[in-house]
């Protein structure tokens, strides 16, 4: 297995070992009509925080890699540079508009009001 597998699984096992208190339901109260609007909204966190995680994380890895490959790029030929430098910036707006497109998705999620729309128990 490879570092990299074993530490995207042991992100998601943490990830689902802190999701679990969330989760936890209690009898007395799962029988209440409410109750499935409080636990799709708790689903609706855990996604949105899974959502903005792995955003950032990408996000992060590409611009980390774009950089680098940039500054190679322009050491191995200096001539070229104002073209280089164009297209790593017009790259790295798009990495971050990615990321932010996530986070607005994220928004979305978290703050829908799950008891307007008629879900029934």
């Amino acid at each position: 297995m490879s570092k990299r597998l074993k530490a995207l699984s042991l992100m998601f096992f943490g990830i689902a070992l802190m999701a679990l208190p969330l989760l936890a339901q209690e009898g007395a109260q799962a029988a209440e009509l409410g109750k499935s609007h409080a636990d799709i909204f708790k689903v609706s966190l855990i996604v949105g925080g899974a959502i903005i995680t792995l955003a950032v994380i990408a996000g992060a890895f590409c611009q980390a890699k774009a950089i680098s490959a940039g500054c190679e790029g322009i050491s191995r030929n200096p001539a070229s540079a104002p073209t280089i430098r164009f297209l790593l910036i017009f790259g790295l707006v798009l990495i971050e508009t990615l990321v932010i497109y996530a986070l607005l998705i994220t928004i979305i999620i978290t703050m829908v009001q799950w008891g307007n729309y008629g879900l029934k128990a």
